[in-house]
């Protein structure tokens, strides 16, 4: 899937810290929390509100009045008369929502927000009715837990399938605790000089109370060191598997956004300094529970999409659920663990869903703007057996 004239202005894709599950955040509506968190990025960025066209909205959890959540969040963040589609593809929601959005630019539509948000804490317990059941009994679903445990096709569990990459790939306990200890290392780098890396696309949440203080979340909350010494302690979560608790990622809430537009408007958005040009999306879908091997054919795709090859990219951050995830990417593609991810990953700081590849995306900006620029290119899973992945460039 190849863009032309795609860009997002530089500076102008952001994220929300990331709040542990049951967290600060866990009261909070998705829709609440993306007005207040976007509503502080158009501000601080200057952003007229007025001349947006567009709104992508992506989102996965459900949340009390979601139904009009596309026309809602619009009109509270007084872009009046704006509306625009509902994105949910679980961990491939910021992809396929920038996508929607690239489509939208391409087709002459105007400036597109782009919004992505969850809660996955307090998931909601849905009951569906069924009337030939025993006494009219309905059946119920827990959103996230009775999803986290089963995909419906594969009949078994999300970690069940990294077990099961690993196997096959023949990938070792040492190795995932040594890939989850590299990922905290860099991570750790992103807090250096008081997060001054994190503070170049991160947007405090501060969102008012009916009594007291507003709520204030301005950094990862939740976030565990996960150092080998420790982590080499710790028992696997399924018996004779190699995956422990510190090599899977923790559910998480959160936001992230950008702005899309052509390559001229985003020059002249930046003020100067510079452009993200949205090059190609690549998705992808492998075997039966076996989602960890999904990043690499989705970036392959998007790779020859964009007419690139790997060792064209000069950075690659992962959405990486699980440890194997990136030990199977870098046995398949060549790319060295140590420059993946080099300023954290979703395996340390937390997995809200819809606006997780989002945020790894503007860390992934921020990366390559610190190099002068060049191609990036970002990758994930999903559930379904699934996968995402962008091709950028940070240019002039």
């Amino acid at each position: 899937m190849k863009y032309t004239d795609v860009a997002i202005p530089l500076g102008q894709v952001w994220s929300s810290p990331f709040a542990k599950w049951q967290g600060s955040l866990a009261e909070v509506s998705s829709i609440d929390l993306a007005v207040a968190v976007t509503s502080r990025a158009l501000n601080d960025r200057r952003i007229d509100p007025s001349q947006i066209k567009g709104l992508v909205l992506g989102w996965t959890v459900p949340q009390p009045e979601i139904f009009y959540g596309a026309p809602t969040l619009a009109a509270r963040l007084g872009t009046n008369g704006v509306s625009g589609p509902m994105v949910s593809q679980a961990c491939a929601t910021s992809v396929a929502s920038l996508s929607v959005a690239a489509g939208a630019i391409m087709a002459g539509a105007g400036i597109q927000l782009v919004v992505a948000t969850d809660r996955t804490s307090n998931g909601p317990t849905l009951s569906y009715p069924n009337p030939s059941n025993q006494g009219g009994a309905p059946i119920s679903e827990h959103w996230m837990l009775d999803n986290f445990n089963r995909d419906p096709w594969a009949g078994n569990s999300m970690i069940s399938a990294g077990e099961a990459v690993a196997k096959e790939a023949g990938i070792t306990r040492e190795q995932l605790d040594e890939l989850t200890a590299l990922r905290w290392e860099q991570y750790s780098r992103s807090l250096a000089d008081d997060r001054s890396f994190q503070r170049r696309y991160m947007v405090p949440v501060e969102i008012p109370r009916k009594k007291g203080e507003p709520l204030v979340l301005e950094a990862d909350e939740g976030v565990r060191p996960k150092e080998l010494d420790s982590i080499g302690k710790l028992r696997p979560v399924l018996p004779d598997g190699v995956h422990t608790f510190a090599a899977q990622t923790h559910p998480a809430d959160g936001c992230a956004g950008a702005i899309v537009t052509t390559v001229d408007n985003a020059r002249e958005l930046s003020g100067g300094e510079g452009v993200v040009r949205l090059l190609s999306a690549g998705f992808a879908r492998v075997a039966k529970s076996r989602m960890p091997m999904a990043p690499v054919p989705a970036a392959l795709s998007a790779l020859e999409a964009a007419n690139k090859d790997i060792s064209d990219i000069a950075a690659t951050t992962t959405h990486n659920p699980f440890a194997v995830n990136d030990v199977y990417f870098a046995a398949q593609t060549g790319v060295a663990l140590d420059a993946m991810n080099i300023r954290g990953s979703s395996l340390i700081f937390g997995h809200p869903q819809g606006p997780t590849g989002l945020r790894s995306i503007a860390e992934l900006v921020e990366t390559l703007r610190e190099r002068g620029g060049g191609l990036g290119l970002f990758t994930g899973c999903a559930a379904g057996d699934t996968g995402a992945a962008l091709v950028i460039e940070v240019t002039d």
